[in-house]
């Protein structure tokens, strides 16, 4: 049954859930009024209760102490003028009479908008740590003059109920009318993106960048907190100040006085004094959010420094999941003068399942003009958008819900379309690897139409001058396209994470392929430099050299050896090529450890690939191995360093499940990756395949199932059945296992692979010679030992013998 309430005369609502009291005030003396009785609930279902502890106690008594628990449907029904509104939900899992927190899964929507799905409050609560209460808050606009909010108890686990300890509603303007920019800016000016007006937004976090926090009474039009900004930084994160005493904050034209309270421009963080350490890196938070939706990231600012800024511009790089999102920003020439307010509005949208990090990273520009090199952040609020394919704000909740009792839940199988007219870009690839792609929304405008199409040729410009000329040249754009014949579809090659590769020949008739940066992939800038800078200081056999680059006309093109037969994984299964023989790929396994070994102890700083996979192995025209993509690679020049200290990158089912865990990146991770394309060479089907019953939808997880279970040779590639010597098969399997391991020290160095995987196909050329097969079994490190007598069963133990990143070696790394 639904409720009627009556408007408070000011449009504002304040539900104090299950309280007793009729009116009360919170600590920020604001008052709340009981959801019980004749005015608000005169047939309210659900019942009241009191919270039986404190622990962590919540921020105030109202509305959190009281709660309205729900065992079937319920829908609060509010009559609320037509407009934009705040919609908050206060939430306090805590034990209230019988009924456990951990026992919460529930749903709710606001009128048509899911808001919440199969939700569990106690888990936010125990990944949060030290925090008992939070609030969530909506952006909704209402067009029927009613807002109905339903509560609704999951189907999943058994006895599961819902609960809300306080409902507030604040009609606000339209915060969200402002064009905003894709993040793909540059100098060609893309058409900016127009919000549809009927999106709801779920806001996800609102800072007050370099200052205090900003409580609820400190924005008095509509009640919101502006937290510190300094949890979401990074070690390099900065300085902070606040405004000179002679500085008088103003809000620019056009600019409502509402977009932000004056305390948040009073505060800010840049990079520094020191003009050529603020070149040298780049200052970043770190947000993680869910994936699978789009983002609007707001930022604030405001200059309000004399002595800093001497009225002298200070231009700077705004990056958003490493694609550029705004080149040149100047504060002052922005805003239109010292303590004057500007904020720009930024769109991206964030590919990936679970959890993922979306970033906001500043860097001085790169011209030589600039008067000032640094970078300026006063707020910043980002807002998650509604996903028109299932009106949905909600986020998978992942861990109760059985395979076959998630028909009520929400999982997308493509990026959620976002209600903005044109298109946006892609975000970087974080923990799983997934196609961007360009999404246009229900109305697509001709404005919106004619951006789409240029788009492909917005790209962000780096400068490379760091790259030795003599080991890696520069490329003129039109050589690359004289060598492409314009990017013609006949020298297409394939596609992937960074953009199209096309063959092409440069002068002297030298074959190269050419790998031409997409602004809708999913990486970007970072990647192009990263890939430059490692690959030129590198020169191995099986490892793929870097011919050269062009980064004119916008443009980010890389260019490499042309690797004839492909990759690994195209002869390996959805393929028409002939399958591989079993001592072929032996010695592609050997060629691809050979490579990586040399990363990690044979170059002269040791380097993590962090993306090692079959896609990124690649074979020349002799089907020898070379390691390829370095885009997402680590290094370190300090040898005695245990692990690198990161955010999560890789690609699913093939990521290291301590380095995700841990964001402790360490040359262990890569034998992890390894590992599982050693099974994936032995399989020959893809690491995850979700059409597959549960047990097998991870190859590693089944390739581990079924060695422990002595069936491996069971699920192996069928065309090698009968083909793998014994002893072969059992050497190449117990490696792969380790290697694979859920620890870290467990695994061998990648030395010791090597060493185990030239054994092998030692073993696989010594049929029917005893002694050729006693030198093979006496070479196995003491990661595999081998038995002196071929009949009995094989054990593994570590090795850990040092090497750089060893947590063997370094135990206070473990």
């Amino acid at each position: 049954m639904a409720v009627n309430s009556s408007s408070t005369g000011s449009g504002q609502f304040r539900l104090d859930c299950g309280a007793s009291t009729t009116k009360d005030f919170d600590s920020d003396d604001r008052a709340w009024n009981s959801d019980n009785g004749s005015r608000f609930a005169p047939s309210l279902k659900g019942f009241a209760a009191t919270a039986s502890d404190q622990d962590p106690a919540p921020p105030s008594n109202i509305p959190y102490m009281t709660t309205r628990i729900f065992t079937s449907n319920y829908t609060y029904s509010f009559a609320v003028p037509p407009g934009r509104m705040f919609v908050r939900l206060y939430i306090y899992p805590s034990t209230y009479d019988i009924h456990a927190p951990s026992s919460a899964y529930f749903g709710v929507a606001a009128n048509n908008l899911v808001l919440l799905n199969n939700f569990s409050a106690s888990q936010i609560t125990l990944a949060l740590k030290n925090v008992g209460s939070f609030v969530h808050e909506y952006s909704i606009n209402v067009t029927s003059g009613r807002l109905e909010l339903t509560f609704s108890p999951s189907t999943y686990p058994n006895g599961s109920y819902a609960f809300v300890n306080g409902i507030e509603i604040i009609p606000t303007p339209d915060l969200f009318t402002t064009p905003i920019m894709p993040t793909l800016a540059s100098g060609l000016n893309p058409i900016p993106l127009r919000i549809d007006p009927a999106t709801g937004f779920q806001t996800m976090y609102r800072l007050n960048v370099g200052g205090e926090f900003v409580s609820p009474q400190g924005d008095v039009e509509f009640y919101r907190a502006w937290h510190n900004d300094t949890p979401y930084t990074t070690a390099a994160c900065g300085v902070t100040f606040v405004k000179d005493s002679n500085v008088t904050i103003t809000y620019t034209p056009g600019v409502p006085n509402y977009t932000a309270p004056v305390d948040v421009y009073a505060s800010a963080r840049s990079m520094g004094s020191d003009e050529q350490i603020n070149l040298n890196y780049i200052l970043t938070w770190i947000f993680p959010v869910d994936a699978g939706f789009y983002y609007l990231v707001r930022l604030h600012f405001c200059e309000i420094q004399y002595a800093i800024t001497k009225l002298k511009p200070r231009p700077f790089f705004i990056y958003i999941n490493n694609q550029t999102a705004h080149r040149e920003m100047d504060v002052l020439v922005a805003s239109g003068g010292i303590g004057r307010i500007v904020y720009k509005d930024y769109v991206t949208v964030i590919t990936g399942f679970g959890q993922v990090d979306l970033l906001v990273e500043l860097h001085p520009s790169f011209s030589t003009t600039a008067e000032y090199h640094d970078a300026i952040l006063n707020g910043l609020e980002i807002f998650k958008l509604q996903s028109y394919e299932d009106d949905s704000l909600a986020a998978l909740n992942i861990p109760r819900v059985p395979k076959s009792e998630t028909s009520g839940g929400r999982r997308s199988k493509t990026a959620a379309r976002a209600a903005i007219s044109g298109a946006a870009g892609g975000a970087v690839v974080v923990i799983i690897a997934c196609i961007s792609v360009c999404i246009f929304c229900q109305q697509k405008t001709k404005a919106g139409l004619e951006y789409a199409t240029t788009v492909q040729s917005i790209t962000p410009i780096v400068k490379c001058n760091m790259v030795p000329s003599n080991i890696c040249c520069h490329f003129t754009f039109k050589e690359i396209q004289a060598a492409t014949s314009n990017f013609d579809e006949s020298f297409l090659l394939g596609k992937g994470g960074f953009g199209n590769v096309y063959s092409g020949m440069m002068d002297r008739g030298i074959k190269v392929a050419i790998k031409r940066g997409n602004p809708l992939s999913q990486q970007g800038l970072h990647e192009f430099r990263t890939e430059i800078e490692t690959l030129s200081l590198l020169r191995h056999r099986h490892l793929v050299s870097l011919i050269g680059y062009c980064e004119e006309n916008n443009e980010m093109i890389l260019v490499y050896d042309y690797m004839a037969s492909g990759t690994l994984r195209e002869h390996l299964y959805n393929t028409k090529r002939s399958p591989l023989p079993w001592k072929q790929r032996l010695e592609i396994c050997i060629g691809a450890a050979q490579g990586l070994h040399y990363l990690h102890s044979g170059a002269k700083q040791t380097i993590i690939h962090r993306d090692v996979k079959t896609a990124n192995i690649l074979l020349d025209d002799k089907l020898a191995a070379k390691v390829s993509d370095f885009g997402l690679s680590k290094a370190s020049l300090d040898i005695n360093d245990t692990h690198v200290s990161t955010i999560v990158k890789g690609t699913f089912g093939y990521l290291d499940p301590e380095y995700f865990r841990r964001k402790q990146l360490t040359q262990k991770s890569d034998v992890y990756s390894f590992g599982v394309v050693l099974f994936e060479v032995l399989c020959a089907r893809p690491v995850v395949n979700t059409e597959l019953p549960d047990e097998q939808v991870s190859l590693r997880d089944w390739a581990l199932s079924c060695q422990n279970k002595g069936v491996l040779n069971e699920i192996i590639d069928p065309h090698l059945q009968g083909k793998i010597i014994p002893e072969c098969f059992r050497v190449f399997a117990e490696t792969a296992e380790r290697c694979v391991a859920d620890r870290s020290m467990d695994r061998p160095q990648m030395g010791d692979v090597l060493q185990n995987l030239q054994v092998a196909l030692q073993l696989q050329e010594s049929t029917g010679d005893n002694k050729s097969y006693a030198e093979a079994a006496s070479s196995l490190v003491k990661i595999c030992v081998y038995p002196a007598n071929p009949s009995t069963d094989t054990t593994m133990s570590v090795a850990g013998q040092g090497a750089v990143y060893s947590d063997i070696a370094h135990t206070e790394g473990r």
